[in-house]
């Protein structure tokens, strides 16, 4: 694929409208992890805009970047990786979104040196009218031997109006490599929820703890575990 046409790809999703007055977009954000060394980010994007980050990583270094977007209007966060010789990368990202609004997350991680691993976890709740896009995509160069990749897209609709797409993409050039996909969009299990109920849960406690467990692992592990599930949890009550 040309890369003008897959620049027209990785806005598919995107809301036009909103884009126009957003238009030109403020320049990415660019981290760069020297060799052995580790960073860890904390993102909250509320409301609309595009935020962008790159990240750059050295042999043996480590990144742990962890989103939450929700909120009204139309909301996007990009994040590209390049990972050097035994690098580890983790995005672990949730959006929530309700009535009318729109949100994406674009995910690009490019392996260019061997035995380097990473991971992408993104979690969508969409209420209402509204729509979650997720947009994934791992890169293996070639010499790149050894890679340990693994993207996992997960999209919870709850309301018949609300929509979520999702576009996971492996493209590998090398040898010896191990990588993974995952994609899948559906609702709340009733049964979970009738066996709650049965056993004293009202429906709203029921339903709001399946939501928190179906977002949490993207969040796992990080030092900002805490803090982002709390911010999560408020965001999700009120979609209520």
């Amino acid at each position: 694929m040309s890369r003008s046409r897959r620049l027209v790809e990785d806005w598919r999703y995107a809301d036009q409208s909103a884009l126009a007055l957003l238009w030109p977009l403020p320049a990415p954000e660019r981290i760069v992890v020297a060799p052995g060394e580790s960073v860890t980010r904390a993102l909250v994007h509320e409301g609309e805009g595009v935020v962008q980050l790159e990240v750059e990583l050295g042999a043996g270094a480590v990144a742990d970047i962890r989103v939450l977007s929700h909120g009204a209007g139309y909301g996007r966060v990009e994040v590209s990786a390049t990972l050097g010789e035994g690098a580890d990368f983790t995005l672990g990202a949730v959006q929530l979104c309700d009535g009318d609004a729109k949100r994406e997350v674009v995910a690009s991680v490019t392996h260019a040196g061997p035995d380097a691993t990473s991971r992408q976890l993104v979690r969508s709740v969409a209420g209402g009218r509204s729509s979650a896009s997720v947009l994934g995509r791992i890169v293996v160069d070639k010499g790149a031997d050894g890679t340990d990749a693994e993207q996992s897209i997960r999209a919870l609709l709850l309301a018949r109006g609300a929509s979520a797409n999702a576009r996971p993409e492996l493209e590998i050039h090398a040898d010896d490599v191990k990588c993974a996909h995952g994609c899948a969009v559906g609702e709340l299990d009733e049964g979970a929820l009738f066996y709650m109920a049965a056993r004293g849960l009202d429906p709203a406690t029921a339903r709001a703890l399946m939501l928190q467990a179906f977002i949490a692992e993207p969040f796992a592990g990080s030092t900002m575990e805490e803090q982002l599930m709390g911010a999560a949890r408020t965001a999700l009550g009120a979609m209520a």
